[in-house]
């Protein structure tokens, strides 16, 4: 007796297109970990976040004239480097920050730069980025670069969002 046709699982399409973490250039692994933030042994998102954090407050990188454009160049790039760790490392691994970077500095674009700011970003920031609210939950589901870095723009926004109510209440 024969076996029935298999119908097109994408799971085991995805599963088919795994790739050697060995192959993956170490100039995309550097990216993509956010400096290598994504390799801590412990709560990588939250270091991630932190390197974000780092960056932002170099002189000069929170001018919106700066961070803005830094942000579009960071999520196109930060898809792609996203996407060719996921087929070494499967779903979202959580190897990849730079996401999280670029979600933080979502979270901070357009904002004072204070201390009180910041820390207030990457708090509220971590916990959109954990309880990942509508639409977040919805790209965090789905496989690619373009979702994993967009749950944490959607993170950023919220961020934003509450920051820029909350300073000009306070």
């Amino acid at each position: 007796m024969t076996e029935p046709p298999k119908q097109d699982n994408p799971t085991e399409a995805h599963e088919a297109s795994q790739r050697s973490p060995n192959a993956i250039s170490p100039l995309v692994k550097i990216f993509a970990s956010g400096l290598f933030s994504g390799y801590a042994p412990v709560a990588s998102g939250t270091v991630g976040t932190f390197v974000g954090i780092l960056i932002y407050l170099i002189p000069s990188v929170s001018e919106t004239v700066i961070l803005a454009p830094a942000c579009v160049i960071v999520f196109i790039l930060g898809s792609l480097a996203a996407g060719t760790m996921e087929k070494a490392y499967g779903h979202d691994p959580s190897v990849v920050t730079i996401d999280e970077v670029l979600g933080i500095w979502v979270s901070l674009l357009l904002l004072e730069k204070t201390y009180a700011v910041v820390i207030a970003a990457f708090f509220l920031f971590r916990a959109f980025d954990i309880f990942k609210p509508w639409p977040a939950r919805f790209f965090d589901r789905k496989h690619g670069g373009w979702n994993i870095m967009m749950d944490d723009v959607v993170a950023g926004l919220y961020t934003n969002i509450v920051l820029q109510i909350a300073v000009r209440i306070f």
